[in-house]
């Protein structure tokens, strides 16, 4: 049960972290510019992350949006990739 619960907190990172970078990854799947396996595997990468407070603590203070990702963050090039190709 406890990863099933890292994981789904890990998700909502990794949402919140697109979406204060301006990002909507439903859109960016039916764009075609982000497979399902993508969305599983940065998932993934973000549970193997050393700060997920520190990360969730910053997004809680992020009012106007973040122009890039933080230098930790393991989907930092998947997320300036997505943001560089939107529409």
């Amino acid at each position: 049960m406890r990863a099933q619960s890292t994981l789904k907190t890990h998700a909502a990172l990794f949402d919140s972290m697109s979406q204060a970078l301006g990002l909507d990854l439903q859109e960016e799947a039916i764009a075609g510019r982000l497979q399902f396996d993508e969305i599983s595997e940065a998932v993934l990468r973000c549970s193997k992350c050393a700060h997920p407070t520190q990360c969730s603590a910053r997004l809680s203070k992020v009012a106007e949006g973040l122009d890039e990702a933080p230098d930790y963050c393991r989907n930092r090039d998947l997320l300036a990739y997505l943001k560089e190709n939107a529409a």
